[in-house]
This record gives C-alpha cells, structure tokens and sequence, in this order.
C-alpha cells in the first residue's frame, strides 16, 4: 500500500476512534444534561415573564469571564453578553445584555423578552444586517458546584435595530460545545473546534460549520489537507478574500486513568475556499509558517480583529502543571499577526514625539549640569522579564513574572516603514495580567473588559475596562476600574473552622492588623529602605511608583490592605533598580 493510502486508512481510523469516543461522552452526558435542562428550563420560565423591552442606566457590570464582548456595526457601542463568575463555592453564570456607550463612558442594561439561556464560553459575530445583528452560538451552562456542564448547541440572533431575540432552529448544524470560535465570513457564519465535556469524559473537535445567512442552513464542511489537531480556545480570523486562519488553542488527553496531560498549541492553518466563496465550494486546509515573533505558549487568550489587515491576541495564561498543583504564569501582552504579511509581532508601546522631545530636552539639562564628570544612570534598553518572590506579612509568597519593555533610542530621521519596530515605552497604566478577558475594536481601538487570574488557589474575577488606540499605541486608557468591593472569595467549608480560629471576629481583626502594620511601618525604614540611602533611587520611585503599586496590587489582590501593598511595591522596586544598575 503506499503512502497516500496508508494516510488515508490512519485518517478513518483516526475518525472512527473520534466518533467511538463522541458517543461515549453522549451517553455519560445524558443524563447530566437532563438534570441541568430542569434548572435551565426554570431560569427560562422567569425570562417568559418579561412582555417589554426595558432600558436602565447603570453601573458596570459585575465581574465576569467568557462572556463576549462585540462591537456594534453602526453606532459608538459595545455589546456584552452572557459569561460566568466563581466566587470559591459557587458559580454563576448570566444571560444579561449590557450595551456601553463608547463617547459617554456609560453602561445600560438592556432586558429583551425570551434572550438565549444563560451561558459562557459561547461565541457571539457581528454583521451590518438590516441595521446589525448579533449572532450566538454554543457555549455551556455550569451546576452551582461548577461539577455538571450542560453544552449549548443553539443559534440565536439579536435584532440590533428592533431590539428583538430570535432563535433559528436549523438541522444539520455543529453538536453542543463551548470553547469553539466562530467568525462572520462573507455572507456565512464559519464554526471551528470546541470542546464537550461530563463528568467524567471529554472530548475535543476539529470539525468545521458553515451557516448560511441567507438560507438559514447549516453546513458540515469536508475540507481537503491536513488541518489542526482537535482543540479549543484558537485564534480564528477571516481574511479579505473569504479565507480562515486558525492559531494555537489546549486541548487535553486522558494518559492513564485520571490523569490527563494538556497541550498547548502553537501551530498555525489557513482554511481556504478553492471558489468564489459560494456554499457549495471546496475548502482546502494548509499549514502557514509564519515569520516574525509568535507569541509564548499559552491558553486562555483573548483575540480580536484589529486595523490594517491585522488580527491581534491580548493576555492569556500559561500553567505549569505539576504532580498534584498548577500555577500559572498570567499575561498582559498584545500580538498582532499581519495577514497580509504572514507575520507575528509585538504590541509595543510608543514614546509619543511630544514627549520624546521632553525627554531629550531633559537629558540635554541633565548633561550639561554633570558637566560629562558622573557616568549616569543607563536604564534597561530592551524588554526586561523581572522574575521576583515576594513574602507578604502574612507569609504569602507570591512569584510574580512581568516583561517590561525599556524605552528604545529615537530614531533620527524618517520613521521606519514598519511600524512595529518603533521604539518601546514601559507602560505605566495597563491592564493587569489576566486569562478570559473580553475584546472589541471598534474606529482602531481596542477594548478590553474582564477576565480572570488566580493567586495562590484564589482567583480574582475582573470588572474592569481598558482601550488602546491601536494605531498610535502610545498608551493604554483606564475606562472603568475594578470595584474591589465587587470581589467576594469564600474558602471550601472544611478549612472556614481553622479560618476563624485564626481569625477571630471580623471587628476585631481589622483593628489588630491596622496595629500592627502602624508597629511595622515604623519599622519600615530598616526593612524597606527604598527611599532613605540614595537619592537616585527615590527619584527612581517617584517616577514608577504608580506603575509598581498597580502590578503589586494585580497580583496580591484588591483586598489588601493599602500600606501593605505600597510597601510590596517599594521593595519590588528597589529590586528592580538595583538589578537594573
């Protein structure tokens, strides 16, 4: 047999292994999801009772994940829809539809008669259709315990113009499944990947969906090539010409019983229609290499389609999985993959040409009264990774990991064709690192709502909303700030006994620990002398002392205390000065 024949023979085997296992997850999920539809089906009958749309100004909304974040095709507005949130016993998971409006910085919860059920990790597309439309698919529905999932496999439309939910009930389409992507691509809706998960199995898909936004038909496409490996959580993006590029994604694998290994992916496939784009077209897969810096290895990012033919990633996570515990390692970058070019680079901040002129001014003041007689200070020229343990007072150590990117030397002359070799700022504002966040672009600016990432075995659920103009990318904005009254962590009920025996009553604990940090701040001097001995340094504090303080408090949370987070961020940088000198 040759080659070709060998392929195709492990190709079915490979399918029919697939099938077998697609089969077994059904039939444990089953009944699962019988269980969840009696509870979803109530939460449904409250939504029946609502007759009228009603619009409410109000605050933001409530820290989340895996909800979607979309732009509206014709007005100054952000869509946010569904997501989840765990607040250590329980999970929550919404149906709400808030609508920001982007000139006023403001928020308004929209309640429309019969919306999908509640869900996350579900995709959501845009299309400028008689006046946009906001189309959902998937995504899944979690127990209270966060123990039993029930995956969604509707289609829902939101009539943007008239303010309306419509459910298509169309044969033929993808099985239930969260974790999947799904983009508008010419007049269809293209659908890749995902997962489905019980109990007590799992299973991954790599399978591809086109609904047709005029017929209202599902299609299952049969592409030809070798295409990815089964996964979820990918990079999709639809070209210009109607083509598909997916990027990275995780999948797992069971390796021996109850122990499964994950992978991240970092491979790269174009899915392109041999045609002029109709339905009944053949797709081909083919594998792109593309050339320039690909982003670390990671799960859990966010992607969007940006300006200039360029689709972008922002954060993601990337665990470290040992024998019986996984940290991971949260981040806070921006990629942009250039499609036009085949090429990944780095977001970069750059130093805006009013400041640049400052800074040599600056500089210029500050040789002439040297008189050349003192070498000075050299800050780092490149991206610096700072990898530091903290010990907070309370014997937490936290590892903390942040990639700076030290500000480069101006250029003289013409500015480089390539945009994404301009100099590079440290940003001093900036999201914090996170996984699961939400994106939108909306004129070339990027919006970015929510999100997660975990200390220790806590995780903090984000409220927050930045923007960064992606054609200048000179600085991040902060738009709403995460309320730290809004972050809510209970223990696992078997450890709340040791927690109040060391506790204590919740009146008292404040005030003993508000003593003991004024004890401590007095010895602050000799612990933490960042300030005292050197005036470079306290010059060096008083420049980054807000960027040091935001970074220490991403990471320890925003229930500490105020005076302890300052003092973490002192001694972070003085480690840092001292490093970098």
């Amino acid at each position: 047999m040759g080659k070709k024949g060998k392929r195709e023979k492990k190709g079915k085997g490979a399918e029919k292994t697939a099938a077998k296992m697609e089969r077994k997850v059904s039939r444990r999920a089953k009944k699962e999801e019988e269980d969840l539809e009696a509870l979803i089906a109530e939460f449904q009958s409250l939504d029946a009772k609502k007759t009228q749309v009603i619009e409410t100004s109000c605050p933001p909304p409530s820290p989340r994940l895996n909800g979607s974040l979309s732009a509206h095709p014709e007005k100054d507005e952000l869509i946010l829809f569904g997501g989840e949130y765990f607040n250590g016993q329980k999970t929550y998971l919404y149906n709400e539809l808030y609508v920001y409006n982007i000139r006023k910085n403001s928020w308004t919860k929209v309640e429309i008669p019969n919306p999908p059920p509640r869900r996350c990790a579900h995709q959501a597309a845009v299309v400028p259709t008689a006046g946009g439309q906001l189309w959902v698919f998937g995504g899944e529905f979690a127990s209270p315990n966060g123990e039993q999932f029930y995956h969604y496999k509707d289609l829902w439309v939101l009539h943007l113009a008239t303010k309306t939910w419509e459910q298509i009930k169309a044969s033929g389409g993808p099985s239930g499944r969260s974790g999947h992507r799904m983009v508008a691509c010419k007049r269809q809706l293209i659908v890749f990947g995902g997962f489905h998960e019980s109990a007590r199995d799992y299973i991954y898909y790599n399978d591809v969906y086109a609904f047709n936004l005029d017929s209202f038909t599902w299609s299952k496409l049969a592409p030809s090539g070798i295409g990815p490996a089964p996964r979820s959580g990918c990079q999709m993006a639809a070209t210009p010409e109607g083509s598909i590029i997916i990027y990275g994604g995780y999948s797992k694998q069971r390796v021996k019983k109850d122990v499964d290994k994950g992978t991240l992916h970092t491979d790269m496939f174009l899915l392109k229609a041999e045609g002029s784009g109709k339905e009944e077209d053949k797709w081909a897969w083919s594998r792109l290499n593309p050339s320039g810096v690909k982003p670390t290895p990671r799960s859990g990012f966010s992607v969007a389609i940006g300006p200039n033919n360029r689709s972008l990633l922002f954060g993601g996570v990337h665990d470290e999985e040992e024998e019986e515990s996984i940290e991971g390692d949260f981040f806070n970058d921006v990629y942009f993959y250039d499609i036009g070019k085949n090429r990944w680079f780095p977001g970069q901040l750059k130093v805006p040409k009013s400041e640049k002129r400052k800074r040599r001014r600056g500089r210029q003041a500050e040789a002439d009264g040297a008189g050349g007689s003192e070498v000075e200070e050299q800050a780092p020229q490149g991206p610096v990774e700072i990898v530091k343990e903290v010990v907070a007072e309370d014997g937490t150590v936290m590892t903390i990991k942040q990639v700076i990117s030290g500000p480069a030397e101006e250029k003289e002359g013409s500015e480089s064709e390539e945009e994404e070799e301009d100099g590079a700022l440290g940003p001093l504002v900036e999201p914090c690192p996170r996984s699961n966040a939400m994106l939108a672009v909306k004129h070339g600016v990027l919006y970015v709502y929510g999100g997660m990432f975990e200390v220790g075995d806590r995780q903090f659920t984000l409220s927050d909303l930045y923007s960064i103009d992606l054609h200048k990318m000179e600085e991040w904005k902060v738009l709403v700030e995460t309320d730290p009254k809004a972050q809510e962590w209970l223990e696992e009920s078997e450890s709340d006994e040791e927690e109040d025996d060391m506790e204590g009553a919740e009146g008292g604990e404040e005030e003993e620990e508000s003593s003991e940090e004024e004890s401590e701040d007095e010895e602050g001097e000799e612990q933490h002398p960042s300030v005292q001995p050197d005036e470079k340094l306290a010059d060096y504090l008083s420049r980054t002392e807000q960027y040091w303080i935001k970074l220490a408090r991403s990471n320890m949370g925003p229930d500490a205390k105020e005076k302890k987070v300052v003092k973490v961020a002192h001694a972070m940088a003085k480690t840092f000065y001292e490093d970098s000198i």
